[in-house]
């Protein structure tokens, strides 16, 4: 694996950044990236490049830079990502379209400008992070969950098309891991005037959940068994026995038992 370079979208911090020095330690050329490179100027884990999946003419920019440094480019992970917590009534329009633009075309912004690029290799490989939490509409997440939830299904289709150039796609969706995501992470205000009463109390639970959770190292090593799998499959998950038991039985369970299971979960 020497010679595979890899570009991580969200490199410099979290879940990108585990996945980037694991690599690295592996062997592999490994990019990651930034929004602004001026905030990680003693970055050192590995090549890190400045990127904003919202702007096009940047995503050209740096697969580009790589193409031209390094004559190919095997693998995209495409990680970068934002949380957004808040009753759905409540979120503003602007929020949600924000989130959309980083956590659904943002990967596919990618996906555009690599492609051409991997077509002419007859090979490559897309890593598409995605969550647990894309498989079911979580009180007071329910956006983040339609964005995670849509890239999953924009994969299957994306799979089929690509499948004859050579290029295999796929997703990974983590569960909680520990990342610095909730300071990232628009939050609808607690107001104690709103009807949502039980919002301030799940959004300790959500937090929790995250600073409690594992070292993010296990999402980089599902990452290397993805690469090292010859035809990988659709859909990968990795995370904590409950949380991938939960879409188990979200499987079995009638919708009805299923969505008390959640309600007493968050204690609603």
């Amino acid at each position: 694996m020497s010679n595979k370079v890899v570009l991580i979208t969200g490199g410099s911090s979290g879940i990108g950044k585990a996945i980037g020095i694991f690599l690295k330690q592996k062997g592999f050329i490994v990019y990651g990236t930034t929004r602004s490179l001026d905030k990680y100027s003693d970055f050192k884990d590995f090549s890190l490049l400045e990127l904003d999946v919202k702007k096009e003419e940047t995503i050209k920019k740096a697969i580009s830079d790589i193409i031209e440094k390094e004559g190919k480019l095997d693998i995209l992970i495409n990680n970068a990502g934002v949380g957004i917590t808040g009753p759905i009534e409540e979120t503003p329009i602007y929020e949600i379209e924000k989130a959309f633009d980083t956590n659904f075309n943002g990967p596919i912004r990618m996906l555009q400008a690599v492609l051409p690029e991997m077509r002419k290799q007859n090979s490559g490989l897309v890593i598409n992070i995605t969550s647990i939490a894309g498989y079911m509409g979580l009180p007071y997440r329910g956006i983040y969950s339609a964005t995670k939830g849509a890239l999953e299904l924009v994969t299957e289709a994306l799979r089929m098309e690509a499948k004859e150039f050579g290029v295999h796609i796929t997703n990974l969706a983590p569960g909680d891991f520990a990342t610095n995501i909730a300071a990232g992470r628009f939050h609808s205000p607690v107001d104690d005037n709103s009807p949502y009463k039980a919002y301030g109390r799940t959004l300790e639970l959500i937090n929790d959940d995250v600073s409690n959770a594992s070292n993010p190292i296990k999402v980089a090593e599902k990452v290397l068994k993805i690469i090292n799998t010859v035809n990988p499959k659709g859909h990968y998950k990795v995370g904590s026995f409950m949380q991938k038991f939960s879409l188990i039985l979200k499987r079995v369970l009638p919708d009805k038992v299923y969505e008390r299971l959640l309600l007493n979960h968050y204690k609603l």
